[in-house]
C-alpha cells in the first residue's frame, strides 16, 4: 500500500545517522526517488554507488529552516530523526540540557517546514521509548503495563537527570504540537535501544538501563526491525499516532549478562547483578498488529 500523493519522492533527515543510511537503502530498492539530506560537514562517500538520478544528497542543517524547506521541495515524505550525540557521548548535564533544547527547536523548525510544504503526505518521526517509560507509572501497581498512551514525566527526567529521556519527550510532544495545529499527517516511531556495532557504554539511552531492567522496561531494537517499521506505518494509510517500537526485551538473566559483555569488559562473577527473571511491562502490540496487516498485504499484492 503506497501514499496517498502520486509522486514517489521521500526525504530522509538525517541520512547519515545509521538509521538514516539504512532508511535511504531500503526505500531506494522500494524504487523510491530519495533526497538524503545531510549535516554539511558530513562527507557524501557514504552514498558512493548509488544511482544519482534516484538519489539526491542535500546538505541540510535542521536549525535553518531555508535548508529544510530545499530538501523537502516535491516530496511526499519524510523520515525525520535528530541524533546529535553519536561522535560525542560525553557531555556534562549543562550540556545535555542544551542538547535538550536544540533537539526541541530543530524537531519544531522541520515540522513547520513540512507544514508549508504542500506535496508533503506524511511525517514519521523517529522518537524513543524513552519517552514513554519514565515517570511513577513506572512502578505503579495499577498498570499492568505501559503503551503508547503513556508519557515521560518531564520532571521526573529532570530530578533524575535522565536527560535522553527528556529531550526526546519534548521534541516529540513539540512536534505532535505542532503537528496538529498546522494539520500535518505524523506517526511517531519509539524506538527501544537500537542494537549494532556502534553501541557504546556511553549511549544516553543506557543512562537509567538498571531502573529498566527492574522495572521490566528495557528493550531494544535491530536495525532491520526499525527501518521495516518505518516503512510499514509510512505506506500503510491507517498508521496513526504513536508507535511503540522493539523486538526484543532484555528481562532474563542471559540478555542482560550478554548486553553487558557487548558494552564492557565484564569481570568473571559479577553477572549475579542480573540473577532475577523481570515480568515484562511494555507493549508494542500496536506496531505488531500494524505488521502483520501490512505484510499480509503484502503478500496478496
Amino acid at each position: 500500500m503506497a501514499p496517498s500523493s502520486p509522486n514517489n519522492i521521500v526525504c530522509v533527515m538525517d541520512a547519515s545517522t545509521p538509521l538514516g543510511i539504512a532508511l535511504v537503502d531500503r526505500l531506494l530498492r522500494l524504487k523510491f526517488t530519495v533526497h538524503a539530506a545531510i549535516h554539511s560537514n558530513i562527507s557524501e562517500f557514504m552514498f558512493n554507488g548509488y544511482d544519482n538520478k534516484s538519489l539526491k544528497i542535500f546538505h541540510s542543517d535542521p536549525f535553518d529552516y531555508h535548508s529544510i524547506v530545499d530538501a523537502l521541495r516535491g516530496c511526499c515524505g519524510l523520515f525525520y530523526t535528530f541524533d546529535p550525540l553519536r561522535h560525542q557521548p560525553t557531555f556534562d548535564d549543562d550540556e545535555m540540557m542544551v542538547m535538550g533544547e536544540m533537539e526541541v527547536r530543530a524537531a519544531h523548525n522541520v515540522l513547520e517546514a513540512c507544514a508549508q510544504t504542500d506535496t508533503i503526505d506524511k511525517v514519521v518521526f523517529t522518537s524513543s521509548v524513552a519517552a514513554v517509560i519514565w515517570g511513577q507509572d513506572r512502578n505503579s501497581t495499577s498498570v499492568s503495563h505501559l503503551d503508547e498512551r503513556f508519557w515521560s514525566d518531564v520532571h521526573f527526567c529532570c530530578k533524575f537527570k535522565l536527560w535522553h529521556g527528556l529531550s526526546k519527550t519534548l521534541a516529540e510532544k513539540t512536534a505532535w504540537a505542532l503537528a496538529r495545529d498546522r494539520g500535518v499527517n505524523m506517526v511517531s516511531v519509539n524506538a527501544g535501544l537500537l542494537v549494532g556495532p556502534d553501541l557504546t557504554i556511553d549511549n544516553p539511552y543506557l543512562k537509567g538501563a538498571a531502573e529498566m531492567y527492574e522495572s521490566g522496561l528495557f528493550v531494544t531494537v535491530d536495525l532491520n526491525y526499525l527501518v521495516e517499521a518505518h516503512i510499514c506505518v509510512f505506506q500503510d494509510l491507517s498508521s496513526y499516532g504513536r508507535y511503540i517500537c522493539f523486538n526484543h526485551v532484555i528481562n532474563t538473566n542471559d540478555d542482560a549478562a550478554d548486553l553487558a559483555r557487548k558494552l564492557t569488559s565484564l569481570p568473571p562473577g559479577e553477572e549475579q547483578q542480573f540473577a532475577r527473571e523481570i515480568p515484562q511491562r511494555i507493549s508494542n502490540k500496536k506496531l505488531n498488529k500494524l505488521l502483520m496487516n501490512f505484510k499480509g498485504e503484502e503478500q496478496i499484492d
